[in-house]
């Protein structure tokens, strides 16, 4: 465990940006961990994870701590249900096809999204009809000041859209090391309702689906709209989908009747963000090195040298050019460092 300094940070986040820690650290273990920040104490820290939402718009003047925690277990079963706990920095992907693979369900609509366990809760990561909080048990938490272990529960995180405790109340206060999800063993509730499941599987004949034909379409779906970061820089959706009162909706879907929307409750509207950039006529733009996806609009790309400035930059024209044209205010989903 050895602290570097001066360390580029360009292979530790998914948008390829080139920053420098002023230091860098990877703990492997819980151990690690506490002697880090014991050691540490009166240094600046940023926690960092797959690096897979967020955008470097400067070199970090801290000790970036990479929690690099490895390992899955089942610590509880029934008949109906399995207990899974994974370390924080197991990747999502790889944990999600290690459950699909033992026919555990619940996390097969959220395959191929990018990024660690660890961080899941924090922004409870959601696609196609399914959130981390639907299986979310709880998760254990390293207090950043004490080195103290806190379990959260569900109710405990206050999840919402894109939302929870550890992006509010407790923001900057733990760590996640572990979490754990309860999933089925029988009786798997398949969800195919949202987005282009339905059709991916008719594609291919499939009637009946298993989780791994429900993996296999999401992956399918994603890998057609969505860049690779190996290939293209970028950090998944960009900007949440904003979600409106019914009554300032219809509104605006009077003056905009093909705009397409969800109900996701009797007053609240969603309205698909990537629609909202598309017909602004961004989709596919591209302003030097930082870009809108040719195939997703609530993507956007490094082509190769953008600096995290320019990327910045790109996602307040994406937000100003959308107010003007619709009168809706989109956010960032990506946190912005």
């Amino acid at each position: 465990m050895e602290i570097q300094s001066n360390f580029s940070l360009k292979n530790y986040n998914t948008f390829g940006i080139e920053a420098k820690a002023k230091q860098f650290v990877a703990v492997h273990s819980n151990a690690e961990l506490k002697t880090i920040l014991e050691e540490n104490k009166n240094e600046k820290k940023f926690i960092l994870g797959g690096g897979s939402n967020m955008l470097l718009t400067k070199d970090i003047d801290a000790l970036v701590i990479h929690i690099d925690l490895k390992g899955k277990e089942v610590i509880k079963e029934d008949d109906d249900f399995v207990w899974v706990e994974s370390q924080a920095g197991e990747v999502w992907h790889d944990f999600v096809l290690y459950t699909i693979d033992h026919n555990f369900g619940g996390l097969e609509n959220m395959s191929l999204i990018p990024g660690n366990v660890g961080t899941t809760p924090v922004q409870n990561i959601g696609a196609y009809g399914a959130e981390i909080k639907d299986t979310f048990v709880s998760c254990n938490a390293m207090n950043i000041a004490t080195q103290e272990i806190k379990t959260f529960n569900n109710a405990e995180c206050n999840f919402g859209y894109r939302e929870s405790i550890f992006k509010n109340e407790v923001k900057d206060q733990y760590i996640i090391t572990s979490v754990i999800f309860k999933l089925t063993k029988r009786n798997h509730k398949i969800n195919t309702s949202y987005g282009d499941i339905l059709a991916e599987l008719s594609k291919n004949n499939i009637t009946e689906p298993t989780l791994k034909d429900v993996s296999n379409a999401v992956i399918a779906i994603r890998k057609s709209k969505l860049p690779d970061p190996k290939d293209l820089g970028n950090s998944g959706s960009f900007f949440k989908n904003p979600i409106l009162l019914k009554s300032d909706f219809e509104k605006i879907h009077q003056k905009f009747p093909e705009m397409k929307y969800y109900e996701i409750s009797e007053t609240e509207v969603k309205v698909p963000a990537g629609w909202l950039i598309e017909h602004s006529g961004l989709k596919g733009k591209r302003f030097g090195d930082a870009g809108v996806h040719k195939n997703q609009a609530l993507v956007l790309v490094n082509y190769g040298n953008a600096t995290g400035q320019e990327i910045l930059a790109l996602s307040k024209e994406v937000q100003k050019t959308v107010f003007e044209k619709f009168g809706i205010q989109i956010e960032a989903e990506v946190n912005i460092i």
